[in-house]
């Protein structure tokens, strides 16, 4: 993973954090096990957006974050996620999570272009649905949104689990916020000496 400790800590002390998506314009998924068009994918890149939106009690930026303002701007995500070809996605390789590291991540996201609305901006990148091992690998990432410096990125490995291709993957993103808010956000705290005892 990677932590800007000194932006890090100007970001605990913000009220405020930007949602901008779900990025899937650098994902892979295994062939087998999703059988989708592009109309199909597109549209589930558009409905895993929408849910964090339309349930955010479940799915919790706030309480996941620590931030008491959140607002969200798709715009960005929305553009990138329409660009992915599907031929481009799907893969027939079975070992897919670690197609990236964390300097790779950071180089992506320093080059994109955030609303500069609020003065951090967090975002989901999608880097693998991995159908034959259950696992989905998803890099969580902050980003400043004026000098484009990335705040922190790291990467999480969750099963998905429920009925239908949508809720199935979509529980990835609930374990993710859910991982955050019971424990990996107290771990980052402690890595810049804020720690809660």
């Amino acid at each position: 993973m990677y932590l800007n400790e000194q932006l890090f800590i100007d970001f605990l002390n913000t009220k405020e954090i930007l949602w901008v998506g779900i990025n899937f314009s650098k994902a892979k998924f295994t062939r087998n096990g999703f059988e989708l068009t592009q109309e199909s994918m597109h549209r589930l890149f558009h409905e895993w957006n929408m849910m964090i939106l339309n349930d955010q009690k479940k799915y919790d930026v706030r309480m996941s974050f620590r931030k008491p303002v959140m607002q969200y701007d798709l715009s960005v995500t929305t553009k990138l996620n329409k660009s992915v070809k599907l031929n481009d996605i799907m893969t027939n390789y079975v070992s897919i999570k670690d197609t990236f590291n964390d300097e790779q991540i950071c180089e992506y996201v320093s080059e994109l272009i955030f609303p500069t609305t609020m003065k951090y901006a967090l975002t989901y990148i999608v880097e693998s649905f991995n159908a034959s091992v259950k696992s989905a690998a998803i890099w969580v990432v902050i980003v400043a949104t004026e000098t484009h410096e990335v705040v922190l990125c790291e990467k999480f490995l969750k099963k998905p689990a429920g009925i239908g291709i949508r809720n199935y993957w979509a529980r990835t993103f609930y374990n993710v916020f859910y991982d955050i808010q019971s424990q990996s956000f107290k771990r980052w705290e402690s890595m810049v000496g804020l720690g809660q005892i």
